[in-house]
């Protein structure tokens, strides 16, 4: 899948962020120990991953940065959605288009969250 990697000059220094070039609100890119990993698409119901978070989220009403930190807690990993700036003041340097492929979410750590 094709992603942008921006490059932002924000208050707290450089910043790089992989980010999905025409984002829906139900795709998100998941950061493990502060590297992409994971995709998630809530209505991508073909994965049975992606199932699952579709009913933790959207389901249940939660926030997905709540859903994440239930998983990390119970399965001992440090997952996170990267922010650009906390402040929200940003100044776009370049971007540039990355192909990876990012797994979805591990099922065994969605079944133990919900």
């Amino acid at each position: 899948m094709n992603f942008q990697l921006s490059t932002y000059r924000t208050l707290s220094g450089i910043t790089e962020v992989l980010e999905i070039p025409r984002k829906k609100e139900t795709q998100w890119i998941i950061y493990q120990d502060n590297k992409p990993k994971f995709f998630v698409d809530f209505f991508d119901l073909e994965s049975e991953s992606n199932t699952m978070m579709n009913s933790l989220v959207l389901c249940a009403k939660k926030n997905i940065e709540d859903v994440l930190v239930t998983i990390s807690k119970k399965n001992n990993v440090n997952l996170s959605i990267k922010k650009i700036s906390r402040l929200g003041l940003k100044k776009k340097i370049k971007s540039e288009i990355k192909v990876l492929f990012l797994d979805p979410l591990p099922e065994e750590w969605l079944a133990y969250s919900m």
